[in-house]
């Protein structure tokens, strides 16, 4: 049976379903910005004039936003003008928060158990490598149904 915790997580990876494939999303080089205002043929004199900005304004948002230093409100204000909605959020590399929980605690548990195994072996005590892959589901599960905050270590 999951636990809250991992109903919580059901819950985070079915609410960023549809953000799964952003990951094919190329980020374009002078930015969203630049790249929208250009598109829809708007100087940046125009932009600035709905922002309550000048053209050099204008040309610091683009300029911040290509290097990352912008800001979500400044992104907000920009998109609300232009009648767009910013949508924010964080993805797992790895497709999924239980995928990514898996991974870790997978990496975790195969260190501990490589570690153990590495001391039994100088002491004449080593396993078969069947053990060791067994041991390491086990721990591996344990882990993860535990979700001790060290497997953000």
């Amino acid at each position: 049976m999951r636990n809250k915790k991992w109903l919580l997580i059901e819950q985070l990876d079915k609410k960023l379903k549809p953000f799964q494939k952003t990951e094919m999303v190329l980020v374009p080089s002078k930015g969203w910005i630049n790249t929208i205002r250009t598109a829809f043929n708007m100087t940046m004199a125009q932009l600035g004039t709905k922002l309550g900005v000048t053209k050099q304004g204008v040309h610091k948002i683009e300029e911040s936003e290509a290097k990352g230093s912008i800001s979500l409100n400044s992104l907000k204000e920009v998109g609300n003008v232009l009648d767009l909605k910013l949508v924010y959020s964080f993805v797992p590399k790895e497709g999924t928060f239980e995928k990514l929980i898996d991974v870790k605690a997978e990496k975790m548990a195969r260190k501990i158990i490589l570690r153990t195994h590495q001391n039994m072996k100088l002491e004449n005590q080593g396993i078969s490598d069947d053990k060791i892959n067994a041991s390491i589901i086990d721990l591996t599960n344990e882990i993860k149904r535990e979700m001790k905050k060290s497997l953000w270590d």
